[in-house]
């Protein structure tokens, strides 16, 4: 199972984007989506995750909130848009995780539009810590950007970033 990641859309979806998620059996929106629009048009590729990020207004529906527990390919999933909100996550101080729901495997998050990857302590108690990067408005030295992860036998066999050539 394919798994794409996508965040800060800011309302824009660049063609490159869409064709690199295009082979994913399912996509994960982490904020600043910019429009129900691009959430939309990646649903025409495959199932849509989204959470809002500290840009979007509360327009995509009961199913888009602050954070998002979701399994995929028996993979557990924690999604939200900071950095910030995700340890408050990670560490109990929010409604995101239930008392005894296990670690997730992966937390996402958007917002630094800086891709990153990180194992280990960096991403604990997660196994993996995933920042995609943005399509639209890369930082720090970064290209446009998308994450793109292998789950195999329910754990996550392969994480890249997958620069986009616009």
């Amino acid at each position: 199972m394919l798994v794409g990641i996508i965040s800060d859309t800011h309302g824009h979806l660049p063609r490159a984007a869409y064709f690199e998620l295009a082979d994913c059996d399912h996509i994960i929106h982490a904020g600043d989506i910019g429009g129900i629009e691009i959430l939309e048009e990646l649903r025409t590729l495959a199932p849509v995750t989204a959470v809002l990020g500290n840009n979007d207004i509360p327009e995509y529906g009961d199913s888009v909130g602050r954070y998002a527990a979701e399994t995929i390919g028996d993979v557990r999933f924690l999604i939200t848009h900071t950095p910030s909100g995700l340890q408050r996550a990670l560490s109990g101080r929010t409604s995101a995780l239930a008392p005894g729901d296990p670690a997730p495997w992966a937390a996402v998050h958007g917002h630094t539009h800086v891709p990153r990857i990180e194992h280990g302590a960096e991403a604990f108690p997660a196994r993996m810590l995933v920042c995609p990067g943005s399509p639209v408005r890369p930082r720090g030295g970064s290209m446009p950007c998308v994450a793109k992860l292998t789950i195999e036998d329910g754990a996550v066999r392969d994480a890249r970033i997958v620069e986009l050539r616009l």
